[in-house]
This record gives structure tokens, C-alpha cells and sequence, in this order.
């Protein structure tokens, strides 16, 4: 029986390399406590500085890749918000056009966004001032009640009650003053009157129609201080402006020339202090523009229909 062995010292292991079959540990030049690889059959403890530059070359070009991947996606982010800025600014200035853009190369995607149209042939839009400038093509149906419907209008913040209205293919014989005149010598058709009132004031608005837009301008022009429109009373509305001063306004918008004239139905005079009464003809005034532009929008819109 053999006796036993004595065993000796023990022997040196070695990390196995690719040669031998053996696991090798992950190893990462950017990592302190990774494994660095050895050469296959070298033995000298020495490392393979082939592979960490290879590696290192490697770790350089990745991070060069997201660098760039990075930078275009901030190119895309600021292009996109250099354009919405210019979008949004060509919607408030009418001077801002094309030249105002950036370069289509900053704008990824910027080709595809422009829409493209096919040309059409729609008229220009119709203008309302043309239809109410001629006895010709202003043929919409016109009356007093038409021109001031209801029975109340309400003018910055104020409510004005309407009382009674009056038509006349007689033209003088509703103007006082320097006005009779004027209307007949450039062929006045037709006077209406409306007359509202609020507060102790009230206001008569005349509007002449004549056949042409120049006639009606030409009327105007000729008035004077003295140029007015008779008040009408009566439904509610007691006597005015028919000894007291008042306060009167003309103008002309296309075929019409309108006037208004308002004072205190208790017969006081006006004076430049009573401000309530200015504003009440201003009002009136601006109502009656207003609604002879609507009827010429309601005539070129139903042309546009047609």
C-alpha cells in the first residue's frame, strides 16, 4: 500500500484566454474595476494595447454618434419654433411675407409643410359701397322701417325708444332752413324720418336718397350750419327743436345723405356744456351709417349667391 503523498506547492492558476474555452469578464476602458482582457498565449502579465486602443477607439466613435443624433433633434426643436414665431407674426402684420421666413435647409421638414394649391377662378369679392352708390343696383326693399327696425335701438350703453317715422317723396317739404333747397336742385327722391328719444332729449334722423352716390355728395356739400331736417314729434315724444336751438349733423354715405337734429323736449336751448345731447346725435348718426353699410353687405352677399 502505498504510503501517502506528499503533496507540493501549490500550483499557479492563470486566467483562461479565447484559447481555452474559458469565460471572459466584460471589460469597459471607461470603467475603474473592469477586468482588463489579456493576450491569447501570453503569459508575461503584460496587456494587450492593440485591444484598449481599439476599445477606446470604439467607446470615441459612440459617443461622436449621439453627440451628432443630439445636435439634430436641438435643430429640429429651434427650426420648429422659429417657425411658429413667423407664422404667428404674419398673422398680425400684413407687411410680413415670404423674405421674412428662415432659410428652408434650418426647417427640417419645411418642403413637405407648404401646401400647394390649384389655381381657381373665383370672382373677386362683390363691394358693398357699389350697391348702395346706384338707383340701379341698390334695389333691396327701402322704408323707414327697414333702415330703423324695432322698437328700440341701443347705442353705447344707452337705449334710445323709437317714436314715429315718416316718409315723403317730397323732400322740402321735410328739410328746414338752407336744406329745402339743396335737395330739390340735386334730385331728391325721397326723405325719411325716425325719432328717438331718452332722458328728456330726442333726435329726428333725415336720410335723402338720391338716385347716384355723386348727387347725394354733392348735396352735402352744400349744406351749411343752417341745413336741417324738420323734428318730428308726437307718440310719446313731446314738441322740440321747434324754436329752441338745437344741435344738428349731415353727412352722406353712397345714394343717401343723412342729418339728424336733437335737442330738449322741455324747449330748452342747447349749449355746448349739454354733451348728452351731442352724443345722442352722434349716436343716431353712427346708427344710420351703420345700417345703410349693412343693407349694401346684404345686397353684394346675396349677389355672391346667386
Amino acid at each position: 500500500m502505498d504510503g501517502p503523498r506528499t503533496s507540493g506547492p501549490p500550483s499557479k492558476m492563470r486566467p483562461m484566454n479565447h484559447g481555452q474555452g474559458g469565460p471572459q469578464s466584460q471589460w469597459d476602458p471607461w470603467k475603474p474595476q473592469s477586468q482588463q482582457p489579456w493576450t491569447s498565449g501570453a503569459d508575461d502579465g503584460s496587456p494587450d494595447w492593440a485591444a484598449l486602443a481599439e476599445a477606446s477607439e470604439t467607446r470615441n466613435k459612440r459617443r461622436r454618434v449621439l453627440f451628432i443624433a443630439g445636435g439634430g433633434l436641438a435643430t429640429v426643436a429651434i427650426g420648429t419654433a422659429v417657425a411658429m414665431a413667423v407664422v404667428s407674426a404674419n398673422g398680425g402684420d400684413p407687411q410680413a411675407g415670404p423674405s421674412a421666413l428662415p432659410a428652408s435647409a434650418s426647417i427640417p421638414g419645411s418642403g413637405s409643410a407648404t401646401p400647394s394649391f390649384a389655381p381657381t377662378s373665383a370672382p373677386p369679392p362683390l363691394n358693398p359701397a357699389d350697391f348702395i352708390s346706384s338707383a340701379k343696383k341698390d334695389t333691396a326693399p327701402l322704408g323707414p322701417d327697414t333702415l330703423f327696425p324695432g322698437k328700440q335701438l341701443t347705442m353705447s350703453g344707452t337705449v334710445y325708444k323709437k317714436g314715429l317715422t315718416a316718409d315723403t317723396t317730397s323732400c322740402a317739404s321735410a328739410a328746414g332752413g338752407t336744406l329745402p333747397k339743396i335737395l330739390t336742385a340735386n334730385g331728391c327722391t325721397r326723405l325719411m324720418r325716425t325719432t328717438y328719444s331718452n332722458g328728456g332729449i330726442a333726435v329726428t334722423v333725415g336720410v335723402a336718397v338720391f338716385d347716384t352716390a355723386a348727387q347725394a355728395t354733392k348735396a352735402k356739400a352744400q349744406t351749411d350750419d343752417r341745413s336741417i331736417v324738420r323734428s318730428l314729434f308726437g307718440k310719446g315724444v313731446k314738441p322740440f327743436c321747434a324754436g329752441a336751438f338745437c344741435r344738428s349733423t349731415r353727412n352722406a354715405y353712397g345714394r343717401y345723405a343723412y342729418f339728424t337734429i336733437s335737442g330738449f323736449t322741455s324747449g330748452k336751448n342747447v349749449t355746448t356744456k349739454d354733451t348728452k345731447v351731442f352724443r345722442t346725435g352722434n349716436d343716431l348718426a353712427q346708427f344710420t351709417a351703420n345700417q345703410i353699410n349693412r343693407r349694401g353687405q346684404a345686397q353684394a352677399s346675396a349677389a355672391a349667391n346667386r
